[in-house]
């Protein structure tokens, strides 16, 4: 019996205005059994909803570890979950009830941080370098120094999240390293779908948002007010690998035949959406059962800011800037201290 299960609850939270309808909201919980280390041959892989995981939905939807597995000789049973979090993924981790978590680059290097030394988690690979805008409806606000204590930045998870972790790397450039967390009392923490409904109705208390896909389009064609500050883009210097695939030492070197059936599944993923990206489209649209229209997913695939990639790009200013700002203890010399050897061959940074 599978030791994880995929979501039992979902909410559909969706705002329609003229133009513009909203993609659902899903909460989701997952059931937990006794977990127990997953031997060769069986893998558990939990993600969440967005386009940025549209890597994983080809994975899925076209069996691609099942066949580089049969390559190597072996029948892989692949378990899949949606789970919503970094946090709940992260618990699943460390107790062997999951071998794949997926989350935002900051929250991955706070794993890798933390049991470093213990359960060593490492990066396995990039699902693409998207990036994240920073929103407002505010006509004052043109960079984070015009943030006054009236106004309300929504982000997933305030504080911790890749959203925050970023604002306060770009805080502690414009306001000094021991004011990294200035922005942190008028963040507030909402999803994605509800954040964009407020900034597109207007009137409420959240005048900005720190966006990903595919909210960011939908709020600038939803309300002419709405503008962009400045995108994760520019905080980073450049593209930059939005959310990453990650997993324990223990599952890696156990599980070599298993593992490399999931990395080879992963590239060619990748590779297929670059070359297919009607189709992919069409793929996210049916693996997450999302209300966008194809048009507006294909434009998303087609934006030249999107670019699925298994190759890390730009976490190292992660690593650097959050180890300066003490939210990381553990220094990494280069990217490659925190991904498994697989990814390393590749031009990453």
């Amino acid at each position: 019996m599978p030791r994880l299960l995929h979501a039992l609850t979902r909410r559909n939270t969706i705002w329609r205005g003229p133009l513009v309808a909203l993609s659902a909201s899903f909460c989701l919980a997952i059931t937990l059994l006794p977990g127990e280390a997953a031997a060769e041959g069986r893998i558990r892989i939990a993600q969440q909803f967005g386009i940025s995981y549209l890597t994983l939905d080809v994975v899925r939807e076209q069996k691609l570890i099942e066949k580089y597995g049969k390559q190597a000789g072996l029948d892989i049973h692949v378990d899949w979950a949606t789970v919503s979090g970094a946090t709940a993924m992260n618990e699943a981790l460390l107790s062997d009830n999951l071998d794949i978590a997926a989350a935002g680059v900051p929250p991955a290097l706070t794993m890798w941080d933390r049991t470093k030394g213990r359960q060593d988690v490492k990066l396995v690979a990039a699902l693409g370098s998207q990036p994240n805008y920073l929103l407002t409806t505010n006509p004052n606000i043109h960079s984070l120094k015009d943030f006054g204590p009236n106004d309300r930045i929504a982000v997933p998870a305030a504080g911790v999240g890749f959203q925050s972790r970023t604002l306060q790397i770009e805080a502690a450039k414009v306001f000094g390293p021991d004011k990294y967390q200035k922005l942190d009392d008028i963040t507030i923490s909402l999803p994605h779908p509800d954040a964009t409904a407020a900034l597109i109705s207007g009137g409420t208390e959240v005048n900005s948002h720190f966006s990903s896909a595919p909210f960011y389009y939908q709020a600038l064609a939803g309300n002419k007010a709405v503008h962009k500050v400045i995108s994760s883009y520019d905080i980073l210097g450049g593209p930059a690998t939005f959310n990453v695939l990650y997993a324990t030492t223990a599952f890696h070197d156990a599980n070599p035949k298993t593992y490399a059936a999931f990395y080879a599944a992963l590239r060619e993923a990748a590779d297929w959406i670059n070359t297919h990206k009607a189709e992919a489209a069409k793929t996210f649209i049916r693996e997450q059962k999302s209300k966008l229209s194809p048009d507006l997913v294909l434009q998303i695939i087609n934006d030249p800011e999107n670019d699925f990639t298994v190759v890390p790009k730009n976490t190292f200013v992660y690593a650097r800037e959050l180890h300066k700002i003490g939210v990381l203890k553990n220094a990494a010399a280069s990217w490659k201290d925190y991904f498994f050897p697989e990814a390393q061959a590749d031009d990453g940074s």
